[in-house]
């Protein structure tokens, strides 16, 4: 969602999804769309463009990881 508010104009958008992978088509419904951009860091075009590893490369850090190298350390296995 802050990608996607950051981002903010459409033709930044559709760009910014083309050059991670998202279809052309989709990008642009997306990038047109006046939703908000809670609902569309959900919809099918975000998510296939942002995926997880993209966001790991990025530099941000993933919860679910810290919250299992917390409640289940490695010396504990």
């Amino acid at each position: 969602m802050c990608y996607w508010k950051q981002w903010r104009y459409c033709r930044t958008k559709v760009r910014e999804l083309t050059k991670l992978g998202t279809f052309l088509r989709t990008a642009i419904s997306v990038g047109l769309s006046r939703k908000g951009p809670w609902r569309l860091s959900r919809t099918l075009a975000t998510q296939s463009g942002m995926t997880n590893q993209w966001l790991r490369d990025q530099g941000l850090i993933c919860l679910k990881d810290l919250w299992v190298n917390i409640h289940y350390p490695a010396t504990a296995r």
